[in-house]
């Protein structure tokens, strides 16, 4: 009998090939040509999942979102019980600084991804549904946690998401170019967020 083919193995195979071009020399190394050579596929079977490069680039965003979403929800999960909204922050928010191999890669990856759309625009609106997304999760959480007593009840929820989600993506660049170590930037974060809930075991009046 012909071996069944697993489609969503294969989109996820050719999805880690321009991850890892990506994280290494940049998106705009990733042809589909050099895209099937990491893979170690044929050309005409990147074509097949992907049919154009903006499809192909739109699946690797997707699938980096995915691979972020479990990485959340295994930091999350190690926060362990009572989950609070303060705790569920940490999980979530510390899980975005790039701390190992893996982290390293999908960050360089979404990164490279972000510089292209400043000259390819037309890939932008996948990548800023996602931001939008994360945006109104940390607020979300953000508000939960102010009627919980754990944030101060003049903040801004949205604008207290916006400025600590700005802090996230400047602390991953750090990281990335080698100014903090994974530590380090995750410490600063711990602070921030400290000041924003009033530190561990604390309830903002």
């Amino acid at each position: 009998m012909p071996k069944r083919v697993d489609h969503e193995e294969r989109r996820r195979q050719i999805a880690e090939a321009v991850v890892r071009i990506a994280a290494s020399r940049g998106l705009h190394a990733a042809s589909m040509r050099e895209v099937a050579a990491e893979a170690g596929v044929s050309l005409r079977l990147v074509q097949y999942y992907f049919h154009t490069k903006e499809e192909l680039l739109k699946g690797v965003l997707a699938h980096l979102g995915r691979q972020i979403t479990e990485r959340v929800t295994r930091s999350v999960a190690a926060m362990g019980e009572p989950m609070t909204p303060r705790t569920f922050l940490y999980g979530a928010l510390t899980a975005l600084i790039p701390t190992d191999d893996q982290s390293r890669r999908i960050m360089l990856a979404y990164q490279a991804h972000y510089t292209l759309t400043l000259t390819e625009p037309e890939l932008a609106a996948e990548g800023l549904t996602y931001a939008n997304g994360l945006l109104d999760f940390v607020a979300g959480h953000i508000r939960q946690a102010q009627e919980a007593g754990e944030v101060a009840a003049d903040e801004d929820p949205r604008q207290a998401a916006a400025i600590t989600l700005a802090l996230v993506t400047g602390l991953q660049s750090s990281v990335l170019a080698g100014q903090y170590d994974g530590r380090t930037a995750t410490e600063l974060l711990t602070s921030h967020l400290d000041r924003l809930m009033g530190g561990p075991g604390q309830q903002v009046i």
